[in-house]
């Protein structure tokens, strides 16, 4: 077994770890808040990881994986904040909030 493929296989099961926390904290968390923090933060990393397992196991996709991960790492935050500015302007509660840095109101 080349040290390429033990990095590759390496790469792959960690990837394939943040993917099932990130699921998991999908279902556990309590609010929408939480879930997108779960799914935004965890499962780009399991993509990231996956993405780097795949270029190294196969080297002939190496620019088509650091081109997808490069736009995950731009595009999810944005996904994840305009989910959770929606989910604000429609009065989602928030579990266990004890302030809001978004609200308009005056402490």
């Amino acid at each position: 077994m080349a040290f390429n493929e033990l990095l590759a296989i390496v790469a792959l099961c960690a990837g394939t770890f943040f993917s099932a926390v990130g699921i998991v904290g999908m279902i556990r968390l309590p609010d929408v808040y939480s879930r997108i923090h779960a799914s935004g933060k965890v499962a780009t990393l399991g993509i990231i990881g996956l993405l780097i397992g795949a270029a190294l196991a196969m080297p002939d996709i190496t620019l088509k994986a650091v081109a997808l991960a490069l736009f995950m790492v731009m595009t999810s935050p944005v996904a994840s904040y305009a989910i959770a500015a929606a989910a604000h302007r429609q009065g989602v509660p928030r579990m266990g909030a004890e302030r809001d840095d978004l609200g308009l109101s005056a402490p």
